[in-house]
């Protein structure tokens, strides 16, 4: 569901960056409040998962139309919102910055679309009172699954709403909202087992972890997340370098969803303006477009042809392990940052 720059006006992209920002902010000063040198690591390695899981889009039987996860769910029930949606934002920044997955302008959107939602709004007022105590792996996948699908369905309007907001007369919004919102329901309850198995699997290895985040407490000193660390941290690279190559190659819903309304997966880019300006400096620092290696001329002009499956490609594994790298680094440094001023 990363928005492209094409769907966006400068204004309403603006707006969306502003309101990431501040939430960006905000996340800081509290997280600050509750930081210990167990949840950096944490939220290192579960942003690294989940940014080599959201490269692996699932088909969606029927459609013609995939899915991936977004993961805010997850991050949030293991490590509280604060330093979830922090970690998300991560994410998805490294991802348009240096894989051109998700416009620089959208950027805002995207982490306002798929952050907020599950972070803020959701986990409060649906997981937590579902999910009770957190004990019972039955009322825990009840609770994730519901929460993912409403999480997306919020985060798939508002997408519709920006871009009506932004004047894109190409998708009409009773028949974008039309197609949007069941494909991303159908996309929700997958995310929404797979975040059960995943949150169901940490209470039975590491039950402390979902109490710390659930009862917005530090892990105790005694407490060892060693296994917990090492086991995402091995799923993060086998994903990104190896199980991503088994992608589906449909696309996904909201490219799905503009392809049924226009007859094409994207709207056209403005050729005046900022955006112009923007889009010519994400070419320049995104070094492995599409997760991966750029494309020859020759390359270039089988665009056309139906992708292989599997897509068997040492520039999708090279893609999946740097950018995990990359978000791992990026989110400790982030934490330890603010782990310093905590100090001061």
């Amino acid at each position: 569901m990363h928005m492209a720059d094409a769907l966006l006006s400068p204004a309403v992209g603006a707006t969306m960056w502003a309101g990431s920002v501040a939430a960006i902010g905000y996340s800081s000063k509290k997280l600050k409040e509750n930081i210990d040198n167990k949840t950096i690591p944490l939220m290192g390695v579960m942003g690294a998962f989940i940014f080599a899981a959201q490269m692996i889009n699932f088909t969606i039987p029927v459609t013609g139309s995939s899915g991936h996860i977004g993961g805010g769910m997850i991050l949030t029930i293991m490590l509280g919102p604060y330093a979830a949606f922090l970690a998300l934002a991560s994410v998805l920044t490294v991802q348009a910055l240096f894989f051109a997955d998700g416009g620089l302008l959208a950027l805002g959107c995207n982490i306002w679309n798929m952050g907020i939602y599950p972070c803020f709004l959701v986990y409060p007022l649906i997981y937590k009172p579902i999910a009770g105590d957190g004990t019972s792996a039955k009322r825990i996948s009840i609770a994730a699954i519901l929460s993912v699908i409403i999480a997306l369905q919020l985060g798939a309007f508002s997408v519709v709403l920006e871009t009506l907001l932004s004047g894109k007369t190409e998708l009409p919004f009773s028949t974008f909202v039309l197609l949007m919102q069941p494909i991303h329901l159908a996309i929700g309850l997958v995310e929404g087992i797979i975040t059960a198995g995943i949150i169901n699997y940490v209470r039975k290895a590491r039950p402390e972890i979902i109490e710390a985040s659930f009862f917005s407490r530090p892990l105790d000193a005694g407490i060892s997340i060693k296994n917990v660390l090492i086991a995402f941290l091995i799923m993060a690279v086998v994903t990104g370098g190896a199980l991503s190559w088994f992608a589906s190659t449909h696309p996904d819903g909201l490219e799905w969803s503009i392809e049924k309304v226009t007859g094409k997966g994207e709207l056209a880019g403005a050729t005046q303006g900022i955006a112009p300006l923007i889009e010519g400096l994400q070419e320049k620092t995104a070094f492995l477009p599409d997760y991966n290696f750029k494309p020859t001329a020759k390359e270039e002009s089988k665009d056309n042809e139906t992708p292989a499956w599997p897509g068997i490609e040492t520039g999708t594994s090279v893609a999946g392990i740097v950018g995990g790298s990359i978000v791992l680094m990026f989110i400790l440094l982030i934490g330890f940052g603010i782990r310093l001023f905590k100090k001061r």
